[in-house]
């Protein structure tokens, strides 16, 4: 089987099937999909009904199981990036969802709202800039992987031989995975950034191309997502691979990203920096190890360049790193700590030498990987650079951009580009592509990650810091805050959906995304000695709690709440502060009447564990309004179902 998918495709829809049909020279197969049965058969193109509605699409996405049914993705738009090897690369621009039942009249009012709903997910995820692929050329695999393969691989198809860590719709193509005959029709595609551009110096040709891949296990946004799983995988994880093709030789450098590889969390919750926690009961180091044993057996040897600050709330985490390289006692591991806010406080970004003199040796030893002309391998990477900071965006980006810098310079000084002694820096014209490639990589990743383009991109476009970027920085950060708060709950739940995180199941019998609406309310005033009932009705006592939050400062009026959502993870409140905990943590707080006020408070104010709360819900219960309940000051409001709360506690103290 050839390790190619079909590039040229048109999609015929009638009423009972879905038609894909192979347009490429000689091609005779067609894809059918069975909208009633979802059973996928291939065909030839004289079964295809000339009733059905014919067009173009440049690639299958999926299939995704959803409320209604089945849904098949299909890729509608793609933009050229460039070719390299004789192979293209495109962008994905515009994708379609279509629906395999030919009508919603199957649905209840609420599952069709929640249809609604997942769509939009699906939606939101294809609408984030970053989805590339080729039908000809393995995208997910580095330079250096794909020469160290055997006959069988190279006749693999794309998707049998590419690497699962990148194959963002690895989930949405399962059914087309589990049938080999019709692998030439499912696409693997990167989700990342991938940039080309013809060069010239001293009047000779080259091509330079930098890719990033986002690998799919533990993907998530900021704050939602950090440190590692279970099986080792890091949040944030991303591949950089630089490459060069000049007269036949190829030459790459490939570095790493990735979180703080032990379990911690940094929730949100209204700070503009939320203090990380580690988790003090977890196994970190059956974690670290099999990150790390993956990454060697992937990489070679690891050289950690952590950056984060070595003071502060930051420190925990730097500690910890270093702690378990050195209890993992690996030769094959090496840590630097590197304070980059320290050492370039005050604009002094030049200090970033000091960290390039410091790595120069082990660089050189750790090399790039060089093919010459006739396909024989000249030298080979032997580790990475793995990097990170807190967020493994801003300072990340920086740093990788100068060591990739230090590596072509001594890539095309060895292919002869570069005459003895010329300094890549003083190559006007290509250090404008390089650092522009470098800023709209690091946009790129953090866009995905953040939300936001990433700070510190005018050091990597201009090779200083400017006033402008500092006001841009502090525009970028405050766009960062806000949907971190009070958006990107809804971003984590998407991708989840996705990449089959979480399955849909339109047999449960309520519906995912709402709560029920039989709903009281208490409020303790806290440092009171009595439960102040809010609801309408008689004073009840709270058998156990279903749902609750306490509000700090003033909470002057009932938010305006826009959306239900049931995974978002933090709501807006208006003037105030909030912090939700879900019935599936309330282990801790199963009996807090025995709890004093203080107590209580601390214990939430030290655990702000989150969970959704709906307004709506809230707006249409028993209370009909909460801005009487509080003007200054700190309160616990308890929401429960009112089968949960009892009998009377009029006289109950704390």
């Amino acid at each position: 089987m050839a390790a190619t998918t079909y590039e040229r495709l048109k999609l015929h829809v009638t009423p009972e099937k879905f038609y894909v049909e192979a347009c490429d020279d000689g091609a005779d197969d067609v894809l059918v999909i069975d909208r009633v049965s979802t059973e996928v058969t291939l065909s030839v193109k004289k079964d295809v009904p000339p009733s059905a509605v014919t067009r173009p699409i440049f690639g299958i996405l999926g299939t995704i199981h959803l409320v209604a049914g089945n849904y098949l993705i299909v890729i509608t738009k793609k933009t050229k990036i460039g070719e390299f090897f004789n192979h293209v690369i495109w962008k994905a621009t515009d994708f379609d969802i279509l629906s395999y039942k030919k009508t919603m009249l199957h649905l209840t009012d609420i599952q069709l709202q929640d249809n609604k709903t997942f769509l939009a997910m699906i939606n939101h995820v294809l609408n984030v800039d970053g989805f590339y692929f080729s039908t000809t050329y393995d995208l997910t695999h580095t330079l250096q992987r794909l020469s160290n393969t055997s006959p069988e691989f190279q006749e693999m198809s794309l998707l049998e031989r590419a690497d699962q860590r990148f194959v963002w719709n690895g989930h949405l193509l399962r059914e087309l995975s589990a049938q080999p005959e019709v692998h030439r029709f499912a696409l693997p595609v990167l989700h990342g950034f991938v940039t080309m551009h013809s060069c010239s110096i001293n009047g000779k040709y080259f091509d330079w191309i930098l890719i990033s891949r986002r690998s799919c296990f533990r993907a998530g946004v900021r704050y939602y997502v950090r440190g590692i799983d279970s099986e080792g995988h890091a949040a944030n994880f991303v591949e950089t691979e630089q490459i060069v093709h000049y007269n036949g030789s190829r030459a790459s450098f490939v570095q790493t990203r990735g979180s703080i590889p032990v379990f911690w969390s940094q929730r949100p919750n209204l700070k503009y920096k939320p203090r990380p926690l580690i988790n003090k009961v977890a196994n970190h180091m059956d974690g670290f190890q099999r990150h790390f044993d993956s990454q060697v057996i992937i990489y070679g040897k690891q050289v950690i360049i952590n950056l984060v600050n070595q003071k502060g709330s930051e420190k925990p985490l730097e500690q910890a790193f270093a702690t378990m390289v050195s209890s993992l006692g690996s030769g094959m591991i090496r840590y630097i700590a590197f304070d980059f806010h320290k050492e370039c406080k005050n604009m002094r970004w030049d200090r970033l030498s000091i960290l390039l003199d410091q790595v120069a040796e082990i660089q050189d030893e750790l090399s790039y990987f060089l093919v010459d002309t006739a396909g024989m391998v000249v030298t080979s990477q032997e580790g990475v650079f793995r990097s990170n900071c807190m967020d493994c965006l801003d300072r990340t980006n920086v740093i990788q951009s100068l060591l990739a810098r230090r590596s072509l310079q001594a890539q095309l000084q060895r292919l002869g580009v570069l005459h003895v002694g010329q300094k890549l820096e003083e190559q006007n014209e290509f250090e404008k592509i390089y650092k522009n490639a470098w800023a709209d990589n690091a946009n790129a990743c953090a866009k995905q990650y953040a939300g936001t383009g990433a700070l510190k991109t005018d050091f990597t476009r201009t090779g200083k810091r400017t006033q402008l970027g500092l006001l841009m920085d502090g525009w970028n950060s405050l766009i960062r805050y806000y949907k971190n708060n009070f958006s990107d709950g809804f971003r984590q739940d998407s991708i989840d959906l996705f990449l089959g995180n979480y399955s849909v199941d339109e047999l449960e019998a309520h519906s995912p995304l709402s709560v029920p609406r039989d709903l009281k309310f208490l409020a303790v005033t806290l440092g009171q000695k009595h439960w102040p009932m809010c609801s309408s009705g008689e004073l009840q006592a709270l058998e156990h709690f279903s749902l609750f939050f306490i509000m700090a400062k003033i909470l002057s009026m009932l938010p305006d709440w826009s959306r239900k959502k049931r995974w978002t993870e933090f709501v807006s409140v208006e003037s105030g502060l909030a912090w939700k905990i879900p019935l599936c943590r309330t282990g801790a707080f199963t009996d807090p009447l025995s709890t004093s006020a203080q107590g209580l408070s601390k214990a939430f104010l030290q655990k702000p564990a989150l969970c959704s709360v709906w307004g709506e819900d809230l707006q249409s219960a028993p209370c009909s309004c909460l801005d009487h309940l509080l003007t200054a000051g700190t309160a616990l409001v308890i929401i429960g179902s009112s089968s949960v709360i009892k009998s009377s506690v009029s006289s109950l103290s704390l």
